[in-house]
């Protein structure tokens, strides 16, 4: 089976890689020359764990190219059906740019010589199907050609980090189609995946279509919940990691998507969630949950820096922050719509310095700050003389850190946990100040000659 997937960020390049995996002669396209060239070098747009060794093996093996052609894969090569995996980003107005997904399909309308399955991998609002029927429809009449193609929705569930075994190992393959030759290729498709009990869930396309954007706006609300139950434990004196265990026991509720933080970010939570929003708004509806859910996480990418103001009584002039994680979550260089950058850019308003270390996402980093902060050749350079610490994305290798290390490098002993990954009680006997999520907030009491002042928040 032959198939082409148009374009090679993060959705097209795994979907890509991983189809070639089981078999299937793929070729990735993309407009961009030069990213064309560096994968066929070997070289990766994105991180993503396990991908790099993935493409290098099926391209060796002749299942996996790469091409800035188009018109050459889809026209006359057998190739049974076409993935746009184009990028949607948001407009101004939160809804969802589809100006690269139909340019494509007028491509593909083009230069089609024979029966196609178009199918839209991208993140897509209700009704985009049609419109991609009607570009390839209005194309082909412009040619003055009537070849029968099928357009179907296949939307995307990958996590960043996790992506290969999400597409390997899937919790459902969703596929909405409109007729039964649509169905008949994308079973031939997914058949690999079918043999190892994996559920193919055909639907009409507009349901597909909304799946996408329901599971994801769901994920949101309960991120932004627990968001918002944290900051009231503050408040309440209760602590949010006992709760978090009291209703994840809960198999209504389940444990995930429960951990409180500083807000979600990333390509696909915050854009989806804007387009939804936006959808509903267009035919005269209201998403008053998701709009409170988008607020919140608005709201909660700023609560670090406010335990961080607030500990030095709103002066941060001349102070030195050590920062943990940059990238929207481990295991990914993603830097889109991540907290990292609402904290540092606030400190750096207020004059503070900034040396930070990411494990992967130093160099997109770069490209979001420049040379505004400083970065650390690891997590132990960045916290030399630093009057803080702020962890703000999880990665392992911060999860257990030498303390000891930690005091005798820093400047002043404090702790802003963002994530929760550190026991408050014990930093707190090695002298440390901390502060995390949802939790009552403790600071050691500090000697100052044979005075003592106590603290606390």
């Amino acid at each position: 089976m032959r198939i082409a997937v148009v374009g090679t960020g993060y959705v097209g390049l795994v979907t890509g890689t991983c189809f070639a995996e089981v078999g299937i002669d793929v070729t990735c396209i993309d407009i961009d020359e030069k990213k064309i060239e560096n994968l066929k070098q070997g070289v990766l747009p994105i991180y993503e764990p396990g991908l790099e060794e993935m493409v290098t093996r099926n391209a060796q093996k002749e299942r996996l190219s790469f091409s800035t052609d188009l018109a050459s894969v889809i026209r006359g090569c057998g190739c049974e059906a076409a993935f746009i995996a184009v990028g949607t980003p948001p407009g101004e107005d939160g809804s969802a740019d589809l100006k690269y997904v139909l340019a494509v399909a007028r491509q593909i309308g083009r230069h089609m010589s024979e029966y196609l399955v178009v199918v839209t991998k991208s993140t897509v609002p209700v009704g985009t199907a049609q419109k991609v029927r009607q570009a390839i429809e209005e194309e082909l009449e412009a040619r003055g050609v009537d070849i029968p193609f099928d357009v179907a929705s296949n939307p995307e569930f990958l996590k960043e980090g996790a992506a290969i075994e999400d597409f390997l190992k899937p919790d459902r393959i969703v596929v909405g189609v409109a007729s039964e030759r649509a169905e008949k290729v994308m079973k031939k498709l997914y058949k690999p995946f079918l043999m190892n009990g994996h559920p193919l869930i055909f639907m009409d396309i507009p349901s597909a279509e909304m799946t996408k954007y329901a599971a994801n706006a769901m994920l949101a609300t309960k991120i932004s919940f627990m968001n918002d139950i944290a900051n009231l434990c503050e408040i309440m004196g209760a602590d949010v990691n006992m709760v978090r265990k009291g209703i994840g026991s809960d198999a209504r509720i389940g444990n995930k998507f429960i951990y409180p933080g500083i807000g979600y970010g990333g390509s696909c939570f915050p854009k989806d969630v804007k387009a939804l929003i936006r959808t509903a708004s267009e035919n005269g509806y209201q998403m008053r949950v998701l709009q409170s859910v988008e607020e919140v996480n608005e709201r909660q990418k700023s609560v670090l820096y406010n335990k961080i103001h607030a500990h030095f009584s709103g002066d941060l002039s001349g102070k030195t922050f050590a920062v943990w994680g940059l990238s929207f979550k481990p295991k990914t260089d993603d830097m889109r719509e991540a907290p990292s950058l609402v904290i540092i850019r606030k400190l750096l308003e207020q004059g503070a310095r900034v040396k930070a270390y990411d494990p992967v996402a130093m160099e997109e980093a770069r490209h979001a700050l420049g040379e505004a902060i400083e970065y650390g050749k690891d997590e132990y350079e960045a916290l030399i003389d630093a009057d803080a610490l702020l962890l703000v994305t999880e990665w392992p290798e911060f999860r257990s850190p030498n303390f000891n290390v930690v005091a005798r490098l820093m400047r002043d002993r404090v702790v802003f946990d963002g994530r929760n990954i550190y026991d408050g009680t014990e930093l707190r006997e090695k002298g440390f100040a901390y502060y995390g999520i949802g939790v009552k907030q403790q600071v050691p009491a500090l000697h100052y000659g044979k005075i003592k002042v106590e603290r606390s928040l």
